[in-house]
């Protein structure tokens, strides 16, 4: 993106958002960019002085992987304080939540994550026809069908647990986990292995963007992990 300075925002105490912003800035300055850092207290719903101080910072980008009910209230006053820079994040903002609160509004938001809809038509087709089957689903999915990585990962998390229990050939759980580090799976999301610290091997990540006019998620790129 051409960006040498960079601002990010994490919640105070969340291991999560905590966790992205400190291997973003790792990485970021070992490019040779400059980074501003800042933790944010839980309930907080003012982000205006933090947005203010990545501006007066120089930063090129905002990165934020917070929760969608913080990332709702910073796109909202990013957009009416005529906020100039990408807003980045990761898999947390690729939600419904996202695309209705940005909207209408002029913002650019860009988030990676690991799964793009229509990557598999007809698991896309059978989640939606699932959620639209049931008003408490529609409900639940924010009021519209949009099939979230999340979502899809979740499906593929259900398909390797029957696959660690397969071979374990037991349900006692000490013997699942014991198991499940051997698992390799053919996911919707793609290839599932495990490394020796039983982390999921991951080295593609999908980068999208919010529409505003319309709402969606539109596909920007696909991203891999330089060996």
């Amino acid at each position: 993106m051409g960006v040498t300075n960079a601002y990010c925002l994490a919640k105070l105490g969340d291991d999560y958002s905590g966790g992205l912003v400190n291997y973003f800035v790792q990485a970021f300055e070992n490019l040779g960019g400059t980074v501003t850092s800042e933790t944010f207290p839980d309930g907080n719903s003012d982000f205006t002085a933090y947005l203010t101080r990545a501006k007066n910072a120089g930063a090129g980008v905002f990165f934020s992987p917070v929760s969608t009910e913080a990332a709702a209230y910073i796109i909202d006053q990013a957009a009416a304080m005529g906020f100039d820079m990408p807003i980045l994040a990761g898999d947390t903002w690729d939600s419904n939540v996202i695309t209705q609160a940005a909207t209408g509004k002029n913002v650019e938001i860009l988030v990676t994550t690991f799964y793009q809809e229509g990557g598999a038509p007809e698991t896309d087709a059978a989640i939606k026809a699932w959620i639209n089957g049931d008003p408490l689903n529609l409900t639940n999915n924010n009021g519209d069908d949009t099939v979230a990585a999340v979502t899809v990962m979740g499906y593929d998390a259900y398909c390797v647990a029957l696959e660690a229990i397969k071979a374990a050939g037991s349900v006692k759980p000490a013997d699942i986990l014991a198991a499940l580090p051997t698992v390799t799976y053919e996911g919707v999301s793609g290839a599932i292995a495990f490394d020796e610290n039983g982390d999921a091997i991951r080295d593609v990540a999908y980068i999208k963007t919010v529409n505003t006019e319309n709402g969606t998620w539109e596909f920007v790129t696909v991203q891999s992990v330089e060996k």
